[in-house]
């Protein structure tokens, strides 16, 4: 193994548009080097930010180190690019148990084998869901590790457990008056809108420290009309997102849903790539939000 991640390593160092990260980063999380294979991941994701693959790796890291909050989100935006994307399904089906959902857990174990009926594991891993356990970790090799026993809804229990971390989305609402608590940045360097461009969340700063958030804002408005309208002159389809670079700094514009936009500007340390995540991560927040308080 330490061959093969020293010829990787060459490999990508040669090119580091290639796809051998994934394996590389595979194997450092094999071998437990979790930081070693988080900045593999994460430099891969900066260059694939649309590769369902990456969005994988990077969660079954984040899973090894327990950070099952973050691990939600990419196997979730796995899913978004990559529906039947196995990895992600039995992914998130594990954290599903990991809060107690087992029903949750099993409908993605279920979509799971829709997409590969041959794979033993998520046949066990489905009679375990259904039988009220919880199967091993998605990210230890097959037939090993340790099953997070979670107890069956009848059975008696004399002291409840501590509740375990809860993945975004899942169970855990956002706070009413922060759209992006939580989120990477959080009030600074996000800034969501109404058609109108009225603010509805996050604030922004010039780099002297001075509040421009009422400002940007009222520039912003009608933007989403104008992105819609020439994507449209063009027959590009619905626009998604704009991204423009600047001597200081970047910025990813996208709509949320159809009367919101919503703002992400980040440092030119920032590589395009891992701010375009971070726009997603967004405006997945700011939709639950914008939902939430329809």
């Amino acid at each position: 193994m330490a061959e093969e991640i020293k010829t990787l390593s060459s490999q990508l160092a040669q090119d580091p548009d290639s796809l051998v990260f994934l394996r590389l980063g595979e194997l450092l999380r094999m071998k437990g080097q979790l930081d070693a294979a988080q900045r593999v991941a994460v430099t891969g994701l900066d260059r694939h930010p649309h590769l369902p693959d990456a969005h994988d790796l990077f969660a079954r890291i984040l899973a090894d180190k327990h950070d099952y909050e973050r691990a939600f989100d990419e196997w979730d935006m796995a899913l978004r690019i990559a529906p039947d994307h196995v990895g992600a399904l039995k992914g998130l089906a594990f954290l599903y148990f990991k809060v107690g959902d087992l029903a949750q857990a099993a409908a993605h174990l279920e979509a799971a084998q829709r997409v590969a009926p041959a794979d033993a594991s998520i046949a066990q891993a489905l009679a375990m869901a259904r039988g009220g356990e919880s199967p091993p970790s998605p990210t230890a090799p097959e037939g090993e590790g340790e099953p997070v026993a979670l107890p069956a809804s009848d059975a008696p229990t004399e002291r409840a457990p501590p509740p375990p971390p809860r993945p975004p989305g899942a169970a855990q609402p956002l706070e009413e008056a922060r759209v992006f608590a939580g989120l990477e940045g959080a009030q600074e360097g996000l800034l969501l809108l109404d058609a109108a461009g009225r603010v509805l969340g996050g604030a922004l700063k010039d780099p002297g420290g001075k509040d421009v958030t009422d400002a940007v804002a009222a520039y912003l408005a009608g933007v989403s009309q104008e992105a819609a309208r020439t994507a449209k002159l063009l027959a590009l389809g619905r626009w998604t997102g704009v991204a423009a670079e600047g001597n200081g700094g970047h910025v990813h514009l996208t709509a949320p849903t159809g009367d919101a936009l919503l703002l992400v500007v980040r440092d030119r340390a920032v590589p395009m790539g891992r701010l375009a995540i971070i726009a997603q991560r967004a405006a997945v927040a700011a939709r639950r939000w914008l939902e939430k308080h329809a």
